[in-house]
Order: C-alpha cells, then sequence, then structure tokens
C-alpha cells in the first residue's frame, strides 16, 4: 500500500516531496533521479532547488532521466522535454546537464529509440527515485489507458485528452504532438522508490480510481499499489474521492510522531 500524504495546497506539497529528495542525495551524491515534467512537479523542483543552495548539498554526480519526450519535436524547441527539463530542473538545481537524459524523439531508427533509452537507464544502475503527476485519465508518463502493465520504453499515440491538457503549452491545439515516446509502466514499477503528486479537483477521480479502484491497464496509475516503496503526495481537491482518507491521514500523523522518537 502505498503512502499518502494529503497536504493543503501545492507548496506545502513541495516542501514535502523536496525532502524526500534531498534526502536521497545527500544520502547517495551519485543518486539517478527520475523525472517527470508538466506543471505538477514545478512546486517540488523549485523547493528542492532552494534546499539543495541552502543546505550546500552535493549534486555534482547527481544523474536524471526524464519520463518522456515528444516524437518528432527537435530537442532545441521551447517545448520539447530536453528544454523544459533543463529550464525546470538542470538550470535550478545547478545539475551536469551532461548527466541529464531525455528519450530520442527524433533521428534516424527512432523505432530503437525505446530500447536505446532502457539500456542507458540500465547501465545508470536503475533510478532510485521517480517523480509522477497523473493525468485526468489516469495516465503516468504517457502511458494512456490501456497500456501493458509490464510496457517498457516504446512510442505511443497521445490520447486526444492528453492532447486537449497539454494544449496549454503550445501556441494552439493543432501544434500539440500526436505522439511521444516513453518510460513504460513496467519501467517505472523499477524505480526502487515513487513519489507521485497530484493536485486540484480534475484529478480527484483518477486519484481515488488508482490508489483504491483495482489495479488494471484502464487506470495506468494504478501500477503505483504494486510497488513496495511508494508516496503519494496529493492536496484536499485531489483527496476528495478517497473513501479512506481519514485513515490516510492518521497513518500520516502517526509516522511523523514515530519519526520525532528516539529509540
Amino acid at each position: 500500500m502505498a503512502e499518502v500524504i494529503i497536504v493543503r495546497d501545492q507548496t506545502e506539497a513541495g516542501s514535502v516531496a523536496a525532502s524526500i529528495f534531498a534526502q536521497q542525495i545527500s544520502t547517495n551524491p551519485c543518486t539517478v533521479l527520475g523525472l517527470a515534467t508538466g506543471s505538477t512537479p514545478l512546486s517540488t523542483y523549485a523547493a528542492l532547488a532552494a534546499t539543495v543552495a541552502e543546505d550546500a548539498i552535493d549534486v555534482s554526480g547527481v544523474r536524471g532521466f526524464a519520463l518522456d519526450e515528444y516524437l518528432g519535436v527537435p530537442p532545441q524547441h521551447p517545448e520539447s522535454y530536453r528544454s523544459v527539463i533543463t529550464r525546470e530542473v538542470v538550470e535550478p538545481l545547478g545539475l551536469n546537464p551532461d548527466y541529464v537524459f531525455t528519450p530520442r524523439g527524433t533521428g534516424p531508427g527512432i523505432t530503437q529509440a525505446g530500447a536505446e533509452y532502457e539500456d542507458m537507464i540500465a547501465e545508470a544502475g536503475g533510478i532510485d527515485i521517480q517523480i509522477l503527476g497523473i493525468g485526468s485519465n489516469g495516465h503516468v508518463g504517457f502511458n494512456e489507458p490501456g497500456s501493458s502493465l509490464a510496457s517498457t520504453t516504446r512510442i505511443k499515440a497521445l490520447a486526444e485528452q492528453t492532447r486537449k491538457d497539454n494544449a496549454r503549452f503550445f501556441d494552439s491545439p493543432d501544434e500539440v504532438p500526436t505522439h511521444c515516446i516513453t518510460q513504460g509502466l513496467g519501467t517505472i514499477l523499477k524505480a526502487r522508490q515513487l513519489v507521485l503528486l497530484a493536485f486540484g479537483a480534475n484529478k480527484a477521480q483518477a486519484v481515488a480510481a488508482a490508489l483504491e479502484g483495482p489495479v488494471s491497464s484502464a487506470v495506468p496509475g494504478s501500477v503505483i499499489q504494486q510497488h513496495p516503496r511508494a508516496t503519494v503526495i496529493i492536496d484536499e481537491s485531489a483527496a476528495a474521492g478517497l473513501a479512506h482518507a481519514e485513515y490516510y491521514r492518521h497513518a500520516w500523523r502517526s509516522a511523523q510522531i514515530l519519526n520525532a522518537v528516539s529509540f
């Protein structure tokens, strides 16, 4: 069962999540991060950047692998995930850009790009801690409903709802790519720790289905139930559909008390 933390807002969520990532990096300066894009993780990246600067955490050896990339969008495009990760993660945290990777979305032999990325992750020793968001239709990464629970990095068609959700990042909806290359659900489950974030009432149904519904390819985010070390951080609006919200609050308060006790 995932640890579910219900917080007031995105700022508090960012602080909680950043503390998890900062502890991981402090423990292992060569940590391999799994990086998500979009608006959901921004408060976490901002809080982590502040913590890295304030506590002088050494990030020179940290490596990172993005969850996905648009197909056919060159790396220099401002909305490529290569550019987004550089702006939102690499530069604020002071990471070495040569140690941060995104799946290849252009170039010859593109059908082999997924296998290439899987090999790169394996050669890095696997991902230590993966940050995730969840789409309003339950997707994680760009694993849309119907994705195999054992899938690896591959090319996928984007659902129309996902394209609509991402249209805010482009000048017009017609500019949103129709395909992507994304880490698979099986790839995500190989990470040693997962941190999933969700905010807003439009995510409440997806969060409830992912955490309390059956594990199903119809709700790709439900694979988080199969991970032995998963933390879910959500605001009150995103938690609105949870049947066991009070228990999650109680469990989190209890964990805080235990952490404060010296044995």
